[in-house]
């Protein structure tokens, strides 16, 4: 009677995992099939730009870890067809099932984490700088250069630009004059100011109110200022015990300027092993970034 409940137990227990299994399987190829047609749907390159950014590495994040429930559910129908109820191999199977999900879900979240990104990246370009056409006249449209597009744009969104929080496209119907201002996140963080709106709050000063110790934690206030209106204001954060890293802080550094350059690359390695690059039009623009630079706001 014990054999036959255990053995009713596990036909049952293996039809769900292949069910499961196979529902894991659809689910993940319905999340980026889904993904992929509301993308498709979009007619404005700026939205699709807006929308893959947002959305993209969270979709297939949620498509790994329907796959890696899929994994566990396969692995725990091994043996379905010739294999009799055992506990230990029950549970041995199990946890070996467990095991091969983590491990999907792990290399899934390494390579969304340190390959996809570079991909994304390229994608992202492709959309931004794909050339617009006025929908009114259907003429194509420039994208003006840097030194071009200021007189655009209004002196918020100068500030904005300063500080490297928000960048800013300008394309212009050069038949009919019209023009389409595109906003962009920036390469650094900038606090919005609550004054003005924009984005151009700054760290100008800080200052250690209590030094951190092996046993306690200190105190820091970073005092922001306005790149725009001139509005201030100070934050109050803790100072952990340790440290874990030195920020990167490069020394004030000069570059040749030369005419034939349209393009500056900038690679920052921190200590822990981390990269980040940035990608200017000019050197002028590269030697300010660097002025400015604090690897904390990158975190």
């Amino acid at each position: 009677m014990e054999e036959s409940t255990a053995s009713g137990f596990l036909a049952t227990f293996h039809q769900i995992m292949m069910f499961g299994s196979a529902a894991a399987v659809v689910i993940a190829v319905l999340i980026y099939i889904i993904h992929n047609v509301r993308v498709s749907s979009l007619n404005d390159y700026k939205k699709k730009y807006d929308f893959i950014r947002e959305n993209e590495i969270k979709s297939y994040k949620y498509a790994f870890i329907v796959l890696a429930i899929g994994v566990v559910f396969i692995i725990n129908t091994y043996g379905s067809g010739t294999l009799e109820f055992d506990a230990i191999w029950f549970s041995v199977r199990a946890f070996i099932a467990i095991a091969g999900g983590t491990l999907v879900g792990y290399i899934g979240s390494l390579i969304l984490q340190y390959y996809y990104p570079t991909k994304l990246d390229k994608k992202l370009k492709k959309w931004r700088y794909m050339p617009r056409v006025n929908s009114e006249t259907g003429n194509k449209m420039r994208l003006l250069r840097e030194d071009e597009e200021d007189v655009h744009l209004d002196e918020g969104m100068r500030a904005e630009e300063e500080v490297f929080s928000m960048d800013y496209d300008v394309w212009i119907d050069e038949v009919t004059g019209t023009t389409k201002v595109e906003k962009y996140e920036g390469r650094l963080e900038a606090l919005q100011c609550n004054n003005c709106g924009f984005f151009t709050m700054k760290v100008v000063r800080e200052e250690i109110i209590q030094q951190a110790t092996d046993t306690s934690e200190g105190e820091l206030v970073k005092h922001y200022e306005c790149q725009y209106c001139g509005s201030i204001r100070a934050t109050q954060f803790h100072i952990a015990k340790e440290e874990n890293y030195e920020a990167f802080r490069p020394e004030k550094m000069e570059f040749k300027k030369n005419a034939m350059v349209n393009l500056v690359k900038v690679d920052i390695h921190s200590n822990m092993g981390e990269k980040k690059s940035y990608d200017f039009q000019n050197v002028e623009q590269a030697q300010k970034f660097l002025e400015e630079f604090d690897i904390e706001k990158t975190q």
